[in-house]
């Protein structure tokens, strides 16, 4: 059997190329600030849209004498 843990990827950057992938996550560059998910504003959103598109087929189908 291999004494390599199938679960640890093997390395695919050199410790020099490494390193500077390191340098530039911790220098704070591609850092952006973002608002807190808040999951009740999007099923709010979400059930505003569904209902607003449910009473536009109802609309449409009371012009087309379907209702």
């Amino acid at each position: 059997m291999s004494d390599k843990d199938p679960f640890i990827p093997e390395k695919k950057l050199s410790e020099e190329d490494q390193a500077k992938v390191d340098a530039y996550l911790k220098s704070g560059h591609n850092d952006v600030e973002r608002k807190p998910f808040r999951p009740f504003l999007l099923l709010a959103v979400i059930l505003v849209v569904l209902t607003a598109l449910s009473l536009l087929s109802l609309v449409i189908a009371g012009t087309k004498g379907v209702v």
